[in-house]
């Protein structure tokens, strides 16, 4: 008999006679003898989950089953969308709120110099980083970011790994903003000269304060809210807009300030314009906090409003609106950065800046203070305070979004990761100890926020460039490349001047790289499988099996899949493993696909080769794979499968290795054990024969 494959179009002849060779899955639904519809039928995938729990673990663990597969942390899609400009205040409470510490940390990074460095990180923000980010959008646009985009383009293991340190430099960026941001929130707080004398200097039980506070909203079950976010925005932007058109008005009128600067500068740059320049090149990769809004940026798509779909899917109105929130958003920015770096180093002291200084960490504020007295100024600190903290929760939503996207996916998570509030506890108590051992100090904490801020823009720059060099768009391609070059510089000389960045952020990637490896080896034997669907064909293929009582399964590797290969090993299986000569044998083959995958939703189809029936499953690890299978034959039909395995030939130490790395290996004890593992009961366990 020729090969015949289950997804052949029934013939309409076969139809009109009532013989479609497929079977009536709703008379089995009706109690029918046969199988019973497979949607009814207990899931194989979760014997695991089964088991009692108390309401404290059903409180932490809730969400947990479809963490991950949904956009966002908190629902399978947007509830509700929105437009793109109100969409970009989400984006805007981590991007704007920087304005906080960005002039000060500038002023720290690059002295007189500060207005012509952020002159130079306007230019690679606009020119650079938005172009990038642009085309993020279009081809991540439910909101998975550029890690995403990488972790498509590379292959295997290398991308799982290459996403694994991506994370760990998310990670850090996150992090650090939750606690750079309550930090900054608290010297806000403390400096204000309404607050009791008693709180001066206690910025570290504040900024904890804060951070406790956070996570104890998002345990409650925090959500996000754009209108909290709009006000937030609009309130903090239009006081900036007062304090630097304030500050401005002050510069016209003592035209010495801006002649004091300029000799400054010239000094700073030992005597010349190109001086100047030169250092200015040099010092900007300090100033990179001012990048901080792009990754959040693409994050949030999915809450534009969509629609104009393309027939492959794409939302070409939500990604224009995406375009227009990031252009927006980085021009806003640049001119904020701008405006405030000029006013701020003009008309402050630069001893003031330094550490104890009353514009270390609020240049801004010192100006509100200093010129529009205290009401004003106690309004600015309010709102500066306001946004920080909603900084600090949008950085906790990111978190929430990525792991449970990522490690849970790739057995690389224990499975309370999947829910969200034991990682909140966990994020939370790595803030508290992250702020223990800065001190709650901003500046000792701006470069390992820039280190990770700049991984992830200089990964999007590569992703990119990839991307374009993939689609043969050669004019695009070097483009991303040159910026890819100009943002790993940055990166470089970062990493350099600041070594204690990157540091804090191999700790993350560490940490993340030795859990999630031995979360890997510690989940082998589980069942990976999140579903699994019988063909019409296969389903045929057990309903005839089933009246004999007994189901037979033959586990064969694929080779030549000729009559040969077929008619030989089903011989040597009745022969080694004394199968019934009545008894009838399928063919159980796994066709090897990505073994670096850990969750997969499997698609069994019956095939008829040379005269023999055959199950086809593709999946890249082959014992989980035929566990599942059996598990859920067996769920199907009421009949305890058996399945005839031969002995692996190897050593059995590198055979497991090989079955950690490529989900091969020994295959017939892996297989046993999942079982074992995972249905306690023998009598309900499927038969495992090795010859």
């Amino acid at each position: 008999m020729t090969e015949q494959a289950s997804t052949a179009a029934p013939d309409p002849s076969d139809a009109a006679t009532g013989d479609t060779g497929a079977i009536d899955l709703k008379s089995w639904a009706a109690g029918a003898d046969g199988l019973p519809d497979q949607r009814e039928v207990p899931d194989a995938c979760a014997p695991q989950r089964r088991t009692r729990q108390g309401g404290l673990r059903r409180w932490a663990m809730q969400g947990a089953d479809t963490a991950g597969s949904r956009q966002g942390y908190h629902g399978a899609s947007a509830e509700k969308t929105h437009h793109w400009l109100r969409v970009m205040c989400l984006t805007g409470v981590d991007y704007f709120s920087s304005l906080g510490y960005q002039p000060a940390i500038a002023a720290i990074a690059a002295g007189f110099i500060s207005p012509i460095a952020t002159l130079v990180l306007v230019a690679l923000t606009l020119f650079g980083a938005l172009p990038v980010y642009r085309r993020v959008a279009s081809e991540s646009f439910r909101g998975e970011g550029s890690i995403a985009m990488l972790e498509r383009l590379l292959p295997w293991w290398a991308g799982k790994l290459f996403v694994l340190v991506l994370l760990g430099f998310a990670g850090t960026a996150f992090i650090i903003t939750i606690t750079l941001s309550a930090a900054d929130a608290a010297a806000h707080a403390v400096e204000n000269p309404l607050m009791p004398a008693a709180l001066h200097g206690a910025n570290l039980p504040i900024t904890l304060l804060l951070i406790v506070l956070l996570g104890a909203v998002f345990l409650r079950g925090f959500q996000e809210a754009i209108g909290i976010a709009v006000v937030l925005v609009a309130v903090f932007l239009s006081l900036n807009a007062v304090v630097i058109v304030n500050s401005f008005i002050l510069v016209a009128g003592d035209p010495s300030l801006l002649s004091n600067w300029g000799s400054a500068m010239l000094r700073q740059g030992g005597g010349s314009p190109i001086g100047v320049i030169a250092l200015a090149l040099v010092v900007f990769p300090q100033l990179a906090l001012g990048l901080s809004g792009f990754e959040t940026g693409v994050t949030v798509i999915p809450q534009i409003h969509g629609g104009g779909e393309t027939p492959g899917g794409k939302p070409l109105r939500r990604i224009a609106g995406a375009k227009k929130l990031l252009t927006t958003a980085a021009i806003t920015m640049s001119v904020f950065l701008l405006t405030s770096s000029f006013v701020t180093t003009l008309l402050i002291p630069q001893k003031e800046f330094q550490p104890g200084g009353g514009a270390n960490g609020r240049a801004l504020a010192y100006l509100a203070h200093e010129h529009l007295g205290p009401v004003f100024g106690t309004a600015y600190d309010v709102s500066t305070i306001a946004i920080l903290w909603f900084a600090g929760a949008s950085a906790m939503a990111g978190l929430l979004n990525i792991v449970p996207r990522y490690l849970p996916r790739y057995g690389m998570a224990p499975a309370w990761a999947r829910a969200i509030r034991p990682l909140v506890i966990v994020f939370t108590l790595i803030a508290i100890l992250v702020t223990f051992v800065f001190g709650a100090s901003v500046d000792e904490q701006n470069g390992a926020y820039a280190t990770g801020v700049l991984a992830l823009i200089s990964s999007a720059a590569v992703a990119v460039t990839l991307s374009a060099r993939r689609k043969r768009q050669w004019k695009r391609t070097a483009f991303f490349g040159v910026v890819a070059l100009i943002l790993l510089y940055t990166l470089v000389v970062n990493v350099v001047e600041r070594p204690d960045g990157i540091r804090i952020a191999l700790l993350f990637v560490l940490g993340i790289l030795v859990v999630s490896l031995a979360s890997r080896v510690r989940r082998s034997f589980e069942i990976r499988a999140t579903s699994v669907t019988f063909d019409e064909t296969a389903l045929e293929f057990l309903r005839e099996a089933e009246d004999f009582g007994e189901i037979h399964l033959v586990a064969n590797e694929p080779g030549a899949r000729d009559a040969l290969e077929y008619r030989i090993k089903a011989k040597e299986e009745r022969r080694d493993s004394n199968i019934p000569g009545r008894a009838s044998i399928i063919f159980l083959e796994v066709e090897k696909t990505d073994s670096s995958d850990f969750e997969e939703d499997l698609v069994v189809r019956g095939i008829v080769r040379h005269g023999f029936r055959v199950l086809e499953v593709a999946s890249g690890n082959v014992p989980n794979t035929i566990a599942i299978v059996l598990l859920q034959i067996r769920n199907l039909t009421g009949v305890v499968p058996h399945v005839y395995f031969e002995w692996t030939e190897g050593n059995p130490v590198s055979n497991m290795f090989r079955f950690l790395v490529s989900g091969e290996g020994e295959v017939a004890p892996v297989t046993r054990e999942v079982l074992r593992e995972t249905e306690p009961d023998v009598r309900r366990r499927p038969m495992v024969h090795v010859s």
